[in-house]
């Protein structure tokens, strides 16, 4: 069972749940935060404290959020497939590019806000 970050902090990214996070394990992409898969320690701290809910689990997300598990361990995919550790995430470093779905993933206008 790993945490993971869901489409919620896409062009969000509030930042508190990476501090609340007791290993560094939440790395700053360009539109999204993302939780390395090894390095977490599964504490449940940053899931706690998320003001947009995106945080979970992978064993509680459904649905369209599913592609969102292999979305968080892609982004630490070396060149050779297999987990690149970076050693810890501090505010101020180079945010990872993002994985090409959150790139390009459209939130729609809240719901259409015509309705």
């Amino acid at each position: 069972m790993a945490l993971i970050i869901k489409s919620e902090c896409i062009d969000v990214k509030d930042g508190i749940c990476t501090t609340s996070c007791p290993v560094d394990c939440i790395y700053e992409g360009e539109r999204m935060f993302y939780i390395h898969p090894e390095e977490c320690i599964e504490c449940g701290m940053c899931e706690s404290i998320c003001p947009v809910d995106a945080i979970r689990y992978d064993d509680e997300v459904t649905g369209a959020d599913r592609a969102f598990i292999e979305i968080n361990k892609d982004v630490f995919q070396g060149p050779d497939g297999g987990l690149v550790s970076p050693g810890g995430w501090t505010r101020g470093d180079t945010p990872f590019r993002d994985h090409p779905a959150v790139r390009d993933f459209f939130k729609r206008d809240f719901e259409e806000q015509t309705t």
